[in-house]
């Protein structure tokens, strides 16, 4: 897609969430949103159902979720009627950890980086090879990671991609705010083994 990324932005800065997921569809290009299920997951899955359910939403299952994650999923999945599609790794994590002897540390650059490939990134490009979107429609916000402050509303992902994030700018209190206005559920518990850390990217959006 060719765009002009500044005049984009500079349109969709003090758009709406919703205004923002709605542009990104009138594009006519083929789109995908993504979603963590992670703590706060259900902010993205309902502005995205109230816009267009039958939007193919990725949901990369690592395997690794925590019993907590899953019980959410599955009730945000129905409650919300949203298009879920789940990736999985090829390998079961009971083999992995067998094999590799656990979750490798972030300290482990060489072998973290093969397990994110294996747990996250090839899972991803399997539904990219399979939905072949030119817009991706993401939760991820602005003060959450440094390079994240790198990016605005639409952005151009590193797989030439257009990368849309409806809730950029939205604060933590923001986000708990709409969490709590339409009564929605949060996963207390949420681990992802590729970031770790808090403030760390999990790959899908630096990869190339």
């Amino acid at each position: 897609m060719d765009l002009d990324l500044d005049s984009v932005n500079a349109t969709l800065r003090d758009a709406s969430a919703g205004e923002i997921i709605a542009w990104a569809l009138d594009q006519g290009r083929p789109t995908i949103a993504t979603s963590s299920m992670g703590r706060n997951a259900a902010v993205m899955l309902h502005l995205v159902a109230q816009v267009d359910k039958s939007l193919p939403t990725i949901w990369v299952d690592t395997g690794y979720n925590l019993r907590d994650t899953y019980i959410v999923a599955e009730r945000l999945i129905r409650d919300l009627e949203v298009n879920i599609h789940v990736y999985s790794p090829e390998m079961t994590s009971e083999r992995r950890n067998a094999i590799m002897g656990g979750i490798p540390t972030v300290d482990d650059e060489e072998r973290h980086q093969e397990f994110t490939r294996q747990v996250k990134l090839e899972p991803f490009n399997r539904a990219l090879a399979d939905f072949q979107p030119e817009i991706w429609i993401t939760g991820i916000r602005r003060e959450e990671t440094e390079h994240r402050k790198t990016l605005d509303v639409v952005s151009m992902d590193n797989r030439g991609i257009v990368k849309v994030a409806p809730i950029f700018y939205w604060s933590d209190e923001q986000v708990e705010a709409y969490m709590e206005q339409f009564d929605l559920p949060t996963c207390k518990h949420y681990f992802d083994p590729t970031k770790v850390h808090d403030g760390r990217e999990c790959g899908l959006h630096t990869a190339a």
